[in-house]
């Protein structure tokens, strides 16, 4: 019986693949879109109630606190000012310089973070000595820190992304701790009975087992890192970016909340564009780890 040659079954598989992946993709997508006209709904809905109610808690509901959705999106293509460029591209533009910041900020946070979380994992006197200081240090407010770090280093820029690292190392130290930790203890013992080097454990057993708790701390440091950057960017006085924008719609809310209610959008997309692009880094390295080669 003739067996196909390889080439042509990869590329069989390759094809499997996709017309199983497609129909899983426009599944989610439906899904994504049924959940956001849903909450479009409970957002009109709830308004309408609290309108002809005369709602005043917890918050009084009007045109000022609850702006139609439509009008919300339809103000990101209308002008920002009188003559000036429409508010998607400023927006787009202040997203852009916000980005870089996050990304240096997460590029920052996970390395320290990684790097802290193999130290500790091969102490367990410098867990009982750091440890505590590491969780102690995410209980002080970062709005009491970033104007600190702002006259430290004396550079804005940098000091954003130093603001937005400081929310992105603690979630990727304690994960990364915790997955090297996972490894099975049966193929540590047979990679010592080996004389196996630490480095050699390290990279080969305790890295893989650990990349689902790393990807799991690195999807929640990536929207960390944006809301880091915004924040950062307020004690700076940058104004090239959603930080800067928000502080500006924040002035004249009170005639046009759509405005800073757009920039809300925008920040929360560029957060999503962080998260999305982690998962997919996730299934990408996760896919091709050792244990999942045959």
């Amino acid at each position: 019986m003739a067996h196909p040659e390889p080439a042509a079954a990869l590329r069989g598989a390759v094809f499997a693949d996709r017309r199983q992946t497609w129909p899983g993709a426009l599944g989610r997508a439906g899904v994504t879109l049924l959940v956001l006209a849903a909450l479009w709904g409970l957002w009109e809905a709830y308004r309408w109630v609290g309108v002809r109610t005369q709602l005043t808690w917890p918050f009084p509901v009007d045109d000022v606190t609850m702006p139609h959705i439509h009008t919300i999106l339809q103000a990101l293509f209308e002008p920002s000012r009188v003559n000036g460029p429409l508010l998607i591209s400023v927006l787009l533009d202040s997203a852009w310089f916000t980005a870089k910041e996050a990304l240096l900020g997460f590029a920052l946070g996970a390395t320290f973070g990684f790097a802290l979380g193999i130290l500790l994992a091969h102490s367990r006197l410098l867990q009982r000595g750091f440890l505590p200081y590491i969780v102690a240090s995410q209980t002080v407010p970062i709005l009491a820190i970033a104007p600190m770090v702002v006259v430290w280093l004396k550079s804005g820029w940098l000091s954003v992304a130093v603001i937005a690292a400081y929310l992105t190392f603690f979630p990727v130290t304690i994960n990364t701790l915790r997955g090297l930790l996972s490894a099975d203890p049966r193929a540590l013992e047979l990679m010592r009975s080996y004389a196996a080097s630490p480095w050699a454990v390290l990279w080969k057993l305790r890295v893989p087992a650990a990349l689902p708790y790393i990807f799991s701390a690195l999807r929640v440091s990536a929207t960390a890192s944006v809301v880091g950057a915004i924040i950062g960017e307020l004690p700076s006085s940058i104004q090239d970016g959603l930080g800067g924008a928000i502080l500006n719609f924040a002035q004249y809310y009170s005639i046009q909340p759509a405005n800073l209610w757009a920039t809300n959008l925008v920040a929360a997309a560029l957060g999503i564009v962080f998260f999305l692009a982690v998962v997919l880094a996730e299934k990408l390295v996760v896919r091709r780890a050792p244990e999942n080669v045959a």
